[in-house]
């Protein structure tokens, strides 16, 4: 398959009322686990991929490693992949635009891209710097000839930006500019509310991510609410390094394994990757 049939296929993939489920992955070993479960797709999560190179998430991470990894992964499955790039590893518009040229070159067929301001001021860039960034993004795929799914994140819920009773128009608000500057889908984390998350798949025109967090509904739940997309984000990589910390301090304090006993079984793992 092409990389732009992959593109079409990942569109496709994203249905109001029957969302993609994806556990984000972080690196190789942890995206042919997901695949091997039967994902139709494999979702980075920059969290996940920042601890992972020794570095904090937002936008503490270099490009190039973020690239090699996407790189990795898309070689790595035979289904669509799509990057987790903050917000853009670009200072500027054009800067955004030459990432997602250069993720796309790696293999990755989708990208996030959020509106937070990554300098310490918790605040989002204006509708209309933002919307700039989304513009670059599209034209930069579509130099490459390729559909990319461009998920714009909303993150006014999950920074608590401006009053709560004013929280969800501003959301759309900026989901339609965003949309309009050519994004595919819109991701907004931080709302759980069956109520709240049903008054955004009603209002924002293009299909809706969900981010799983405690008290979010079931897939089965979410997709009654119109979601189209459910995203597990940096959790399961918290699950693993969580696993890690109990091995670790079973171990010190008490002498004892039972920390590991539900582990992947080393042949099924050493199998996953002996894959060409």
């Amino acid at each position: 398959m092409t990389q732009h049939d992959e593109a079409l296929r990942f569109h496709a993939l994203h249905v109001p009322g029957a969302p993609l489920a994806l556990a984000n992955a972080w690196d190789v070993a942890s995206a042919r686990i997901v695949a091997a479960t039967g994902a139709s797709a494999v979702a980075t999560t920059s969290a996940g991929v920042a601890w992972g190179l020794g570095a904090a998430d937002g936008d503490h991470l270099a490009r190039d490693p973020m690239l090699d990894l996407v790189r990795r992964v898309a070689a790595a499955v035979d289904v669509p992949v799509s990057a987790d790039i903050e917000s853009g590893f670009g200072a500027t518009a054009a800067q955004v635009g030459e990432t997602v040229g250069l993720v796309l070159a790696a293999g990755a067929v989708g990208v996030n891209i959020e509106d937070s301001r990554r300098d310490g001021t918790a605040t989002l860039r204006s509708v209309d710097e933002q919307a700039e960034r989304l513009a670059a993004a599209r034209a930069a795929a579509d130099l490459a000839g390729i559909p990319l799914y461009l998920n714009a994140r909303v993150d006014v819920f999950l920074s608590r930006i401006g009053p709560e009773s004013g929280r969800l128009d501003e959301t759309l608000a900026r989901a339609a500019a965003y949309l309009d500057a050519g994004a595919s889908g819109v991701f907004v984390p931080g709302v759980c509310a069956p109520e709240l998350i049903a008054a955004l798949t009603a209002g924002i025109d293009a299909p809706v991510n969900v981010l799983v967090q405690p008290g979010t509904p079931s897939v089965a739940e979410l997709a009654r609410l119109g979601v189209a997309r459910v995203s597990l984000g940096s959790a399961v990589a918290e699950a693993a390094y969580g696993l890690v910390q109990r091995a670790a301090r079973e171990l010190a304090q008490s002498g004892t394994y039972t920390s590991v006993a539900r582990a992947i079984d080393f042949g099924e793992l050493n199998e996953l990757m002996l894959k060409p």
